[in-house]
């Protein structure tokens, strides 16, 4: 590598960096490779006045009978319109994570996602259609998959919930770093660094998982910290990282160091592993407490700032008659 690379332009060689963000004027100073968004930084870049013509063009193209549900649909697609500007890869778009039990709906939700990209003269291989990876949502990106929807399965926390995915031919799985850090340093009240951080450890053991055992689903790490998280997963298929993350990285010098290789993984024959049942997927996970608890915490969440983003769409809504 040139030693006069800053660490991002570094990393940037070893790993496809993805912009953690929803607002396209960051995401157009950063030049990532693709954008990922969810319920939570709609709802923040929804309430930036420079997007405003975003929700107002949603609400303006709506027709008479179309129901809230439906703007806020068109509005995560305007904003992923709007973000395509700047990025030449994909954008991921998430489900209402109020289906993530629901199997047909989520692939209902889905399809409609696509189709108002298409609408809008964007091809379904731009998008990823992002859904938790509760079984109910592995299922539903199973079936979308085999349509040509590649999806993005999220708040992942836990090995069967990535070998499930894996098993199901998932496009792209997103585990949550941070957020297994923060439930690890709640409970010990114990500080993690470097390789012993349990978020590192976790993606760390997937990627490897899915590297031995040869399954296309690629590994992005996500919800990062601190900067020495992205950096000991440098290496993994993609990380996506927050723009304030991004721009210390930016600042960094030195040589980065790969840790992850995929060149350097024993490999070995997926003849020597059965698929998980519905039962074991289940009963391996519940075991799990930081992955059950973090799971629901998240869709909870997630739930919280749709119905938010619902609200402020209503408000605009009611205003603008």
């Amino acid at each position: 590598m040139n030693k006069f690379m800053n660490i991002l332009e570094q990393l940037k060689q070893v790993t496809t960096i993805v912009a953690d963000s929803g607002d396209a004027d960051l995401i157009k100073s950063l030049s990532p490779i693709d954008a990922t968004t969810n319920p939570s930084l709609i709802l923040r870049a929804a309430k930036q006045p420079q997007y405003k013509h975003l929700l107002l063009a949603a609400i303006d193209s709506a027709e008479p009978q179309a129901t809230t549900d439906d703007i806020c649909d068109q509005l995560i697609v305007n904003f992923g319109c709007e973000i395509l500007k700047y990025v030449p890869g994909r954008v991921s778009s998430e489900v209402d994570a109020r289906l993530s039990f629901d199997t047909q709906a989520s692939i209902e939700k889905g399809r409609k996602i696509i189709s108002l990209y298409e609408k809008s003269g964007i091809g379904r291989e731009r998008v990823l259609i992002k859904l938790a990876s509760t079984w109910q949502g592995i299922k539903a990106a199973e079936q979308l998959e085999k349509e040509g929807i590649n999806c993005n399965l999220t708040l992942l926390f836990s090995m069967p919930q990535a070998i499930a995915c894996a098993e199901a031919g998932v496009t792209l799985i997103s585990p949550f770093v941070g957020r297994i850090l923060d439930w690890y340093k709640s409970k010990t009240g114990l500080d993690y660094e470097g390789a012993n951080d349990p978020g590192v450890k976790s993606v760390t053991q997937i990627y490897h998982y899915y590297k031995r055992y040869h399954y296309a689903t690629t590994v992005m790490g996500a919800s990062f910290r601190n900067t020495d998280e992205i950096l000991q997963l440098a290496g993994c298929d993609l990380l996506t990282v927050s723009p304030a993350l991004l721009s210390q990285l930016s600042t960094m010098e030195g040589k980065l160091d790969v840790k992850l290789n995929a060149d350097a993984i024993d490999k070995k024959s997926k003849a020597e592993i059965k698929p998980l049942s519905h039962e074991e997927f289940l009963w391996q996970h519940n075991e799990d407490a930081m992955a059950t608890e973090k799971l629901s915490e998240g869709i909870r969440n997630f739930a919280k700032d749709q119905r938010s983003l619902e609200a402020l769409v209503e408000n605009l809504r009611a205003s603008s008659k």
